[in-house]
């Protein structure tokens, strides 16, 4: 794709952003998008849009040699825009724990850093091996993950949290729904009775959904104290931190099979 390894390279999301940095490659960015917070040093480079819009004066204004971006989360008339201009751009849709390893094999080879990406890539494979090894085979709890309150969104099948949650010993309540991210009633929940409830939240307090749930105490996770919260930013983007995530999800659905 490029004829020689990218050294000014604009990243269009968060996780592209992380992935960039862990593979050596942090000093190359020139800019970012909004909430690229991971890193530190990723919090001090230009801004060049929001998921809902790209600044395209400005990622031209930084002559960037590679563009990296989200085919589900960047604009794609914006996209078509870049490639118009004839800028190069890579665009990828990780959907699966493996994907993330391809692309920082893949990101690895574009900015010339092929063996510490691939370095990366294996220790990465090498820590979901890990968790799915010591996790997988112990008994299947019914997990109900929760992404928003009000209303109710759950993940299917197809979203790789549900992929995290077979790794780590648990079954998906909705994973059979039709829709990636569905909005589901209570009724539902309480109809399927998880044994564990999972959210993710950015903030540094107690989200109020948890308290919420007290009020019902006839599900089976709400009646033996299985309400757990974990980071947000570590299960839900799509770079070397979801191991992190994953392990954080593991340790919740393990500690319910003490309760259960």
């Amino acid at each position: 794709m490029l004829d020689t390894p990218a050294r000014r390279v604009v990243s269009l999301a968060p996780h592209l952003t992380e992935v960039l940095f862990h593979i050596g490659s942090g000093d190359r960015l020139v800019g970012v998008m909004d909430h690229s917070d991971f890193p530190a040093a990723a919090q001090r480079l230009p801004r060049i849009g929001r998921h809902s819009r790209l600044n395209i004066e400005a990622i031209l204004a930084l002559k960037p040699d590679l563009i990296v971006g989200w085919q589900s989360g960047n604009p794609a008339g914006d996209i078509a825009l870049l490639e118009t201009l004839g800028l190069p751009v890579f665009v990828s849709e990780p959907r699966t724990l493996a994907d993330i390893g391809t692309l920082m094999r893949r990101l690895g080879i574009l900015v010339g850093k092929p063996e510490l990406a691939g370095q990366r890539a294996d220790d990465f494979a090498r820590g979901v091996k890990d968790l799915a090894v010591r996790y997988a085979g112990r008994s299947r709890l019914r997990v109900f993950y929760q992404v928003w309150d009000e209303p109710l969104y759950t993940l299917n099948r197809e979203h790789i949290i549900s992929e995290l949650i077979s790794d780590c010993g648990g079954v998906n309540i909705f994973a059979d729904t039709a829709v990636l991210s569905p909005v589901v009633s209570l009724e539902a929940v309480i109809a399927r009775d998880p044994e564990v409830i999972v959210g993710g939240t950015s903030a540094d307090t107690l989200p109020g959904w948890v308290e919420r749930w007290q009020d019902w105490p006839s599900v089976t996770a709400v009646r033996l104290g299985q309400v757990h919260v974990i980071n947000a930013d570590h299960i839900g983007r799509m770079g070397p931190r979801l191991l992190d995530g994953m392990r954080a999800l593991c340790h919740a659905i393990d500690q319910a099979r003490s309760a259960v």
